[in-house]
């Protein structure tokens, strides 16, 4: 076998076993460091399991979404994780009722009766915004998503529970950012041409986070002396940049974990036992991009 370089036909012996040993991954966009990361942790948590991943990028558009689930599944993949791109979910019931297990992970779609595994994205919202009235602030802005999804809808309700606790609101300090760091900086720019009066913002995610910093700084504004900025994600960069960022720690090792451990459950015993919503802890992870109000 070693002399004639003997390689097993593996699709062949997937045929005989109903089983390819191989898990599709649709993220919205591997350039994003939040999803890098995630692909990292779940390819390594499969390996060791002796599962190989197909990465899929939806690239936020559900057209493609569907796409590559049609693949996954002539692919004969022995199931799914999935971040999907908006809160459609007709496609993914199709995956359901063929017979392949899907977890989603981090998005929840209502009338969609799969597997979830979350972030508490609420407690990541109420703990940025405690953490800001904390250091004196009671104009906080909110960049959202440009168009809101599930997580990011949670974490803008529990800032604004935070907000309602100390008798504030967050009025009209809402702009729409996007899914890119010069995205992020246009949006903090108009935030500050909406209402001079921010004195800290709170970006849906790192990315924007990191953009608004930039973009205040280009029309003069000082993190955090003038403004401080706080994201959510916790990516690597973050750590990294100066000032380093304020986040909310996502809890992407717990999550590979959990959602390797429920969806081999799935592929040995399909249809048994109840379907599952696990919600991990998010914490505040605190950085040199907040400070006291001046």
């Amino acid at each position: 076998m070693e002399d004639l370089d003997y390689q097993p036909n593996l699709l062949a012996g997937s045929l005989r076993k109903k089983r390819t040993g191989t898990i599709g991954l649709i993220i919205p966009d591997s350039s994003n460091m939040l999803f890098a990361d995630m692909s990292k942790k779940l390819e390594d948590v499969f390996f060791e399991k002796k599962y190989n991943i197909i990465v899929c990028n939806s690239s936020y558009d559900v057209r493609r979404e569907i796409e590559h689930l049609r693949t996954l599944r002539s692919k004969m993949v022995d199931g799914i994780l999935m971040v999907p791109a908006s809160g459609e979910g007709g496609h993914i019931l199709g995956i359901k009722e063929a017979g392949i297990p899907i977890i989603l992970l981090d998005r929840k779609i209502y009338g969609v009766d799969v597997d979830y595994i979350l972030a508490d994205n609420h407690r990541a919202g109420y703990l940025a915004g405690r953490h800001l009235i904390g250091l004196g602030h009671s104009d906080i802005g909110y960049i959202d998503r440009a168009f809101p999804h599930y997580h990011s809808t949670k974490r803008k309700e529990g800032l604004q529970e935070a907000l309602s606790e100390a008798g504030l609101e967050l009025g009209g300090s809402i702009v729409k950012g996007g899914f890119t760091y010069r995205e992020g900086a246009d949006a903090a720019a108009e935030m500050m041409e909406k209402n001079r009066e921010v004195t800290a913002i709170f970006a849906f995610n790192d990315i924007n986070a990191l953009g608004a910093i930039r973009g205040l700084t280009d029309i003069g504004f000082r993190v955090p002396e003038d403004i401080s900025v706080m994201g959510n994600d916790d990516i690597k960069l973050g750590e990294a940049f100066i000032p380093g960022l304020t986040t909310i720690h996502y809890p992407v090792e717990e999550m590979a974990e959990k959602a390797a451990g429920i969806l081999l459950e799935r592929i040995g015993q399909p249809g048994s036992g109840d379907l599952k919503e696990i919600i991990l802890k998010t914490d505040i992870i605190i950085r040199e991009s907040t400070a006291a109000r001046r």
